[in-house]
């Protein structure tokens, strides 16, 4: 016999009442482990160890929830449970609604102590300082390439990439009406301009475009004229109470955003190995002929895939290049290991900047 709507709900209820019984167990046995770790002088949030406990959890699901939700779930519990041993601090690109902070909660979880920034070396000197344990920066959109201030920053900063967020970015068009209709100025951040140039330029031809020190903040703005638009994320409208005048309007449909997490070696150390990895790093070499090539033979030589080339200029008024190398495998590895010392050996400068896992 099929059970009636309100029978459902009573087990439901029931279920509901046990799950939270569990959490909170689970609760207690964390601020233990937080008490232990004091004591012990271990760091209190460690992503190796929740990738671990994620798949796991996932190994042994039977469904019917889906291995990703699954990940969500947990992901939020034991973000939960760490607020309990020791809150995260953690530094993005504020205001409240940006893709930054997007990305901070999709790795650490919602339940870390929010510190929004008024740029990227706002972000570092948090991070640096002791105003947030971790950061959390645009590194490379797969539209614009590489975002420039957060490399010059890596170079010179203590702080070091412990992880990274692959965010899939949906570009919408905020503002207090819901029509194109009447719109004179358009703000975003340089960025998302960038990645929606295409879209302004057919569809907004004539309206005004400029910019914002994020795309939040040019929600922000939009909610201070009923001729202003901003282009910002969906949390954005929900954070500021706008209209979506236009949905998705990036201009390639699967642009996405790479965020990188940084700290300090003393708050957290180099992740180790998980076999799926990437090693970033910044070198220079002389300017003679035939020196970038030469720093690309020891990669070959032990068979290290490159993923990431990029160039910056050095500033020396020399004509002089740093270039940023993504390679695919951690230090530890044995043909990593030699293909990094026969590198050094070739550079007039070699600073690694994280090795770390990848993202899904």
């Amino acid at each position: 016999m099929t059970a009636n709507l309100a029978d459902l709900r009573v087990q439901i209820d029931a279920l509901d009442k046990q799950l939270l019984t569990l959490l909170n167990q689970r609760a207690l046995v964390a601020e233990q482990v937080g008490e232990v770790k004091k004591r012990e002088g271990t760091p209190f949030f460690r992503p190796d160890r929740v990738a671990q406990v994620i798949e796991k959890i996932q190994q042994n699901n039977k469904g019917p929830l889906k291995n990703e939700h699954v990940a969500a779930v947990w992901r939020e519990i034991m973000s939960a449970c760490l607020a309990l041993e020791s809150p995260v601090r953690v530094a993005y690109l504020g205001p409240a609604g940006t893709f930054s902070e997007e990305a901070a909660v999709q790795f650490f979880g919602s339940s870390i102590e929010h510190v929004p920034c008024t740029s990227f070396d706002e972000v570092f000197r948090a991070a640096t300082a002791g105003t947030a344990e971790f950061g959390v920066v645009p590194v490379e959109n797969s539209t614009e390439g590489v975002v420039s201030r957060s490399l010059d920053l890596l170079l010179n900063s203590p702080l070091h990439i412990v992880g990274e967020v692959s965010l899939m970015v949906r570009h919408n068009l905020l503002r207090l009406s819901d029509s194109l209709e009447g719109i004179e100025v358009v703000f975003a951040h340089p960025q998302a301009l960038a990645q929606c140039q295409g879209w302004l330029t057919t569809h907004l031809p004539h309206v005004e475009r400029r910019t914002a020190s994020s795309n939040a903040e040019g929600a922000r703005l939009a909610t201070t004229h009923p001729a202003w638009a901003g282009i910002a994320s969906a949390r954005a409208a929900t954070q500021f109470s706008l209209h979506t005048a236009a949905h998705a309007i990036q201009d390639d449909a699967f642009n996405r955003t790479r965020f990188a997490v940084v700290c300090l070696p003393q708050t957290l150390p180099a992740p180790p190995a998980s076999g799926k990895d990437c090693t970033s790093l910044v070198v220079s070499v002389p300017n003679r002929p035939g020196a970038v090539h030469d720093i690309l033979v020891p990669l070959k030589t032990h068979g290290v895939s490159m993923t990431r080339f990029e160039s910056r200029p050095a500033r020396s008024g020399q004509w002089e290049y740093y270039f940023y190398i993504d390679l695919q495998g951690h230090p530890s590895q044995d043909h990593v290991k030699a293909a990094l010392a026969d590198l050094q050996q070739l550079c007039a400068f070699y600073k690694i900047l994280g090795s770390y896992p990848v993202s899904d």
